[in-house]
């Protein structure tokens, strides 16, 4: 057995990159992951756009970390409850932290506590098949003509398309069949993208704008002519000719149309009966690199309104927090405390470290700065982790049976199989009680107990 003994809390990209990191820069290191999860890989199982599996694709490079003879993974185990960040840090030599983002953040105008008012975080972990969101789709009101979207990143375009997209589209990809059901009733007209910067801003890429094209039967109309000139920046040229072959695209008769709205913002939502009813918009413009109100307002109908205008991370346990940052302070990934010094044996990695920026590949170059600070002060200590059976008597003792990455395999060969009987890849089980029967069959033990 490895003497160093090192915890990784999350099991996403960032999580997954630092065991790699870990394993592979100390051959006497061993690392547990834990994910408060069944399943691992984070976001790019539960916040990649269902129809770009081509993304998820990276799961085989995150899979095969999890296979390597000195990582195990531990799902359903929710550290800063089940144990907390104390008990964790007693039980290994090292506790990388690496919980992602996972709070939308609000707009802060009036109106936003209104029904059928929701972030994209919810509404792209229902249509992903989260099991905390398996629901939620039954609090967002389909019924509606008319939504709006307020952000300008692909966040916010993957939400915009898979509403406009017809759910016969969809029905090949990994999406729960309860979700496909509510998509394919839902009664959205037309969807309203509000960006408060212009085209040449925007942060969709000209791939996901190009994909608008394919969509038969959904029309697009750009509120803005003439738009931009072209760019220096490659990518924002290539958004600039993307959005002038979809302001010329003609789709006659259109069952649905996309609308970009560009240079406004909203100032307050509008409600009748306690629910939604409007969206009060202002047109803003640049001023010295800033955007500034004009003071000329409008108002746009709406049953829905979905805000993508950025995440934020949560704290967990006692690990040092900084609400207003919305991150951990640290010093390249060393985690730092109120007096400003390095919290012995405590690091972050990820969206928890860096805020909610970058791209998956981000995460790599972020976890191995991380890492390089973990192994030079694992080299300058004595190991003294806890080995796999006292970790395993701890957590049996409060109940608490971790599904396995065997157990994963189990929820992963029952979603193929119910998909195949669809006709499909792969189908999400998106139930807490669905994900533990199986991950506890798979692991050969009998189920979790709650104490």
């Amino acid at each position: 057995m490895s003497p160093y003994r090192v915890a990784v809390v999350g099991s996403g990209p960032a999580g997954v990159y630092a065991t790699e990191a870990l394993v592979r820069g100390g051959a006497d290191v061993s690392v547990d992951i834990y994910d408060r999860l069944p399943t691992p890989y984070g976001l790019v199982r539960y916040g990649v756009a269902p129809d770009h599996p081509r993304i998820k694709s990276i799961v085989v490079a995150l899979q095969k970390v999890l296979e390597r003879e000195r990582v195990r993974f531990l799902g359903d185990v929710d550290v800063g409850i089940d144990l907390t960040t104390a008990e964790l840090r007693g039980l290994y030599d090292a506790v990388v932290f690496a919980t992602g983002a996972s709070v939308g953040r609000r707009l802060s105008i009036p109106g936003e506590d209104l029904a059928g008012v929701c972030s994209a975080t919810d509404v792209v972990a229902w249509y992903s098949g989260h099991p905390d969101r398996a629901q939620a789709g039954e609090g967002f009101p389909l019924t509606a003509e008319s939504v709006v979207v307020v952000g300008a990143g692909n966040v916010a375009l993957d939400v915009a398309r898979l509403l406009v997209k017809p759910a016969r589209d969809l029905a090949g990809t990994d999406m729960p069949p309860h979700v496909l059901e509510r998509l394919a009733r839902s009664g959205v007209r037309d969807v309203h993208l509000v960006c408060r910067r212009g085209p040449e801003h925007a942060k969709f890429t000209a791939k996901e704008l190009r994909e608008l094209l394919e969509l038969d039967d959904v029309a697009t109309e750009i509120d803005l002519d003439p738009l931009p000139a072209d760019s220096q920046d490659p990518q924002t040229a290539a958004n600039l000719r993307a959005f002038a072959d979809l302001a010329a695209r003609q789709v006659v008769p259109a069952r649905r149309t996309l609308h970009f709205h560009f240079w406004s913002r909203p100032v307050e939502l509008l409600g009748a009966g306690g629910a939604l009813a409007a969206v009060r918009l202002e047109k803003t413009r640049e001023a010295g690199g800033a955007v500034v109100p004009t003071g000329e307002v409008t108002e746009l109908k709406a049953g829905m309104v979905v805000t993508s205008v950025g995440h934020h991370s949560t704290r967990v346990g006692t690990l040092p927090f900084d609400e207003d940052l919305g991150r951990v302070p640290h010093d390249a990934g060393r985690v730092l405390g109120p007096d400003g010094r390095a919290v012995d044996g405590h690091y972050v990695a990820g969206w928890l470290k860096r805020g909610p920026s970058g791209v998956v590949g981000t995460n790599r170059a972020c976890a191995a700065e991380t890492v390089v600070g973990v192994l030079a002060d694992l080299a300058s200590r004595s190991p003294r982790g806890a080995g796999p059976e006292e970790v395993d008597r701890v957590l049996a003792a409060r109940g608490i049976r971790p599904v396995t990455y065997d157990g994963w395999l189990s929820i992963d060969s029952a979603e193929l199989n119910r998909g195949r009987a669809l006709g499909r890849v792969r189908t999400k089980i998106p139930d807490w009680e669905t994900l533990r029967h199986l991950g506890a069959t798979g692991a050969g033990r009998p189920g979790r107990r709650t104490v």
